[in-house]
């Protein structure tokens, strides 16, 4: 191996994901990073009244997306695909230093596993993920019943959390 040549592609810095403080205080290499560690992904099943939590998803790598081919359009998918919301939360802590669910964003994904393939679109998802790191609130697109098993599994999961979250969260996913 010749360490001198200069013919071969170098990686670049690009955009890194990295967990931890990326910055240490230098400013240096790593600088403007992005760090997961505060967000969790969660996914709501309608069908089956359930909420669960797959760390998977931060890479597109969960079980539900495991050997899917996933389409741009949702009408390409074959019928019997299951509906999933992909729901981003991001945890911080507020003004009086308590932790609370300080983002959380909905993102719709259809799978058919038998025929391995569905839907989702991906720039939704990166600019919800990015919503819910700007602790933001995007739940509209979601239907009402799956909205109340994400606030029993958010409830359930740390009801401190629950309680110390805007109301302006509560009342998204509890509105009648």
């Amino acid at each position: 191996m010749d360490l001198f040549d200069n013919n071969k592609k170098r990686k670049s810095a690009g955009f890194n994901i990295l967990s931890g403080d990326s910055t240490d205080g230098h400013g240096g290499y790593g600088a403007g990073t992005l760090s997961l560690d505060n967000m969790t992904p969660i996914f709501v099943d309608p069908e089956e009244n359930d909420a669960f939590i797959d760390m998977g998803a931060l890479h597109a790598r969960s079980e539900v997306e495991k050997r899917v081919k996933f389409l741009p359009n949702k009408e390409e998918v074959p019928e019997g695909a299951k509906l999933y919301w992909l729901v981003w939360v991001t945890t911080d802590h507020n003004s009086e230093g308590k932790p609370y669910y300080a983002g959380v964003t909905a993102c719709e994904m259809t799978v058919n596993k038998e025929k391995r393939r569905g839907y989702k679109s991906l720039p939704e998802h990166v600019n919800n993920m990015d919503k819910s790191l700007k602790r933001r609130h995007v739940l509209d697109k979601m239907d009402d019943p799956s909205k109340k098993i994400l606030a029993a599994f958010l409830k359930g999961f740390n009801e401190e959390m629950w309680k110390n979250s805007e109301e302006s969260l509560h009342k998204a996913l509890l509105a009648e």
